[in-house]
């Protein structure tokens, strides 16, 4: 029974280090669809009508709610970090020798000293790279005139499935004519790739192993 009590913190932590899987046609990356405004068709003799925006010279860039836009993928990130740490006590006391009706009890005047040393070095590195493309909708248009978009894509292979989820705000200036946009033009940035299935889940440590490494396991 005590061992059943002692593993139980354990099982607590490692329950609660486990996130839920993402999964596909998430609401909130599904696309905005802009209902299609009925424009009153007036025969004046003009060749251009309301409605018909810049067929002729305009460009197909995205600008408003329900377009799409193309984000080429272009991350590189590494960092390096190291710590280093060294502490050391010691501590030592006497005490006079004790009397009891006179008499001296002989006790030893030097108590035992205590020391202490610890020592600790940290070193992480990591290196990230991501490449690709994908399409997004434009999902807001603010009055500054920036592009809310957001999106994900989902790749099912045999092996499980990998997704890509991005959003950010866009200049309409960084648009090229293609209509896409490097990733890192985006402000308030939020990119994600991972996957689920036996690929993702094989690199992955177990509940147990993450409750070892979590700041609650004492030792």
């Amino acid at each position: 029974m005590r061992y059943l009590l002692a593993l139980f913190p354990l099982v607590l932590v490692g329950c609660a280090a486990v996130e839920p899987a993402p999964v596909s046609d998430d609401p909130y990356y599904a696309p905005v669809i802009q209902p299609a405004v009925q424009y009153t068709q007036t025969s004046d003799g003009s060749i251009y009508q309301a409605g018909m925006g810049d067929v002729f010279f305009g460009d197909k860039k995205a600008r408003q709610v329900g377009d799409i836009l193309t984000v080429t993928l272009a991350e590189n990130t590494t960092s390096t970090k190291t710590n280093a740490a060294s502490v050391s006590k010691s501590s030592s006391a006497t005490i006079q020798n004790p009397t009891i009706l006179g008499i001296p009890i002989g006790l030893d005047t030097d108590l035992p000293g205590m020391n202490s040393d610890f020592s600790g070095n940290a070193n992480a590195n990591q290196s990230n790279s991501l490449n690709g493309s994908i399409t997004v909708t434009v999902y807001e248009v603010y009055p500054n005139g920036l592009l809310a978009v957001r999106g994900e894509k989902w790749i099912t292979l045999n092996r499980g499935q990998e997704y890509i989820r991005l959003s950010g705000l866009v200049r309409e200036e960084d648009i090229s004519s293609a209509n896409t946009v490097e990733s890192t033009r985006l402000a308030d940035a939020r990119i994600a790739y991972s996957g689920t299935g036996e690929l993702a889940t094989g690199s992955e440590q177990g509940w147990l192993t993450r409750a070892l490494n979590t700041s609650w396991w004492p030792f």
